[in-house]
């Protein structure tokens, strides 16, 4: 383990990364035990930050330091400096695991962590995990490296062909998303059949495509609609409830009533 550790990660100079990597599911494996410490309730533990006056201070806002610390740290050490750098690296990592923690209560602007819409944090954080887990591995998005071989040696030529792929490549994986295919457009980045499957399949019902598209007052639309609806709970409302029951096996149960 150690010899496999030491070529993939360490002999790469991806040890940085690792360790960003690392950080993030530190940070969030221990912050939500500790937020489920918190509504559990336990005497023990620390609690809420509340310096006073009714205000709580939000993990968020602990996690854009660290960033913050972290990354103009990182600017200043020299790049041979390989451990503080891992070091910095980590720290961010944490930084980042807080702040998608809260990753909802930003999108909406208000305290949505234990509601249903609380959830999209945790799919940030996986998302975040799930990316950077594959760029720890070696597996770099599609192409790149072959794109970029074929520019440098064909010179002008080669990187306006370069970059008419990399732009192709970059409108599926945004088509996919647009369609509500999140999963299907990140790994698409790294498997690009998926980018080419997800832009040509029908949209999710709730995706914007669907909104744009399949509302029209049509007979075509109503049809793509219909069946974009059926797909939806007949093949991937089993899976996301598998998902969503790991997710909240993890992180607690998000059944806190929505704020009015």
């Amino acid at each position: 383990m150690s010899d496999w550790f030491h070529r993939t990660v360490v002999e790469t100079g991806r040890l940085p990364l690792f360790c960003f990597f690392a950080g993030v599911i530190f940070g969030f494996v221990f912050i939500r035990f500790s937020v489920r410490m918190i509504r559990a309730q336990v005497k023990w533990w620390p609690g809420n930050v509340t310096p006073g006056g009714g205000l709580h201070i939000h993990h968020v806002v602990f996690g854009v330091v660290f960033m913050l610390v972290a990354g103009v740290a990182a600017l200043v050490v020299p790049d041979d400096y390989v451990f503080w750098r891992s070091v910095l690296a980590a720290l961010f990592g944490i930084g980042s695991a807080l702040v998608l923690d809260e990753f909802a209560l930003i999108l909406h602007l208000e305290d949505v962590y234990w509601s249903e819409k609380g959830r999209t944090s945790i799919d940030a954080v996986f998302v975040a995990v799930s990316v950077t887990g594959l760029l720890v591995l070696g597996i770099r998005p599609a192409g790149i490296d072959s794109l970029m071989l074929a520019a440098a040696a064909a010179g002008g030529i080669g990187w306006v062909i370069a970059g008419a792929i990399a732009s192709t490549h970059l409108g599926l994986v945004l088509l996919t998303l647009v369609k509500g295919k999140i999963w299907t457009g990140l790994i698409g980045l790294f498997i690009p059949v998926l980018l080419i499957v997800g832009a040509i399949r029908l949209a999710r019902p709730h995706s914007p495509w669907a909104r744009w598209r399949y509302q029209r007052p049509t007979p075509k639309a109503a049809a793509k609609l219909a069946k974009s609806t059926w797909r939806e709970v007949q093949l991937r409302r089993p899976a996301i409830k598998a998902k969503i029951w790991f997710q909240e096996l993890l992180a607690g149960h998000h059944d806190a009533p929505p704020q009015r």
